[in-house]
């Protein structure tokens, strides 16, 4: 059995680490070297560097920044932000990432999943989908969350899985930074309906939430922010609390 993930995430802005909720009131949490360090020496078992400007911005993800945090770094490392292309892609595999997350890209250009899948593996690709609640339908939101899309959220996972992403990284914008804990009940229905791995994202806030994205939604990894940032929860702690509640999980 594939032992579940615990992925701290390390949204960027500016180079800094910034955590905001519902995507918005963003606080600066740290500098993202030193952060990723503190997470690989915790345990962490990946890590996810977002730059959450670069497509609203029209730019490129920071591209030293990525080389740093990838120096001080033993473990499974996604960037995304500003991907819009296969040399993009090929720069920041190059740069030390082993994953690349694509979003607002993949929504503009959805053969971007295939063609980088074909040309890098589809381990390395990952579909990273934002969703919120309008008018009780689940909507696609790209640009960091600030525009939205035509796209609904159940049949966008599935069709990403469908064109080749190695993973998808599901974050409800709605539970973003709330401490409420994750949307199990649409992650476990996009789980149950699509063949990869799918990490939870958006609500972490005790050690419960965790534990119930694994044991009832049976995601394969679950992603913080702000819970680790700010040092409420360290992941040994939540690791350890896992393994006691019988979480296939690595210590």
């Amino acid at each position: 059995m594939v032992a579940k993930r615990i992925i701290p995430c390390l949204d960027v802005k500016n180079g800094r680490v910034v955590k905001g909720v519902n995507f918005i009131n963003l606080k600066d949490a740290g500098s993202a070297v030193e952060l990723s360090q503190r997470y690989y020496e915790e345990g962490a078992d990946e890590l996810v560097f977002l730059d959450i400007t670069a497509t609203e911005e029209k730019r490129k993800t920071l591209i030293e920044l990525v080389r740093d945090v990838a120096k001080v770094l033993r473990i499974p490392f996604t960037v995304g932000g500003g991907i819009s292309s296969l040399d993009n892609i090929e720069e920041l595999l190059k740069a030390g990432a082993d994953k690349v997350s694509l979003n607002s890209s993949i929504v503009r250009n959805p053969d971007l999943i295939t063609q980088a899948a074909k040309r890098f593996g589809s381990q390395a690709i990952v579909a990273a989908i934002d969703v919120k609640n309008v008018n009780g339908i689940k909507k696609v939101f790209i640009k960091g969350g600030k525009e939205e899309t035509d796209l609904e959220g159940f049949e966008w996972c599935k069709r990403v899985c469908e064109l080749g992403a190695g993973e998808i990284l599901l974050t409800s914008m709605d539970h973003d930074g709330t401490r409420k804990g994750y949307d199990i009940e649409f992650l476990k229905k996009v789980v149950d309906a699509v063949t990869i791995p799918v990490i939870a994202s958006g609500g972490a806030g005790t050690k419960e939430h965790f534990l119930d994205a694994f044991k009832i939604a049976n995601v394969d990894a679950c992603l913080a922010a702000g819970l680790f940032h700010y040092g409420e929860l360290s992941i040994s702690e939540l690791k350890k609390f896992l393994k006691e509640n019988n979480v296939n999980i690595r210590l």
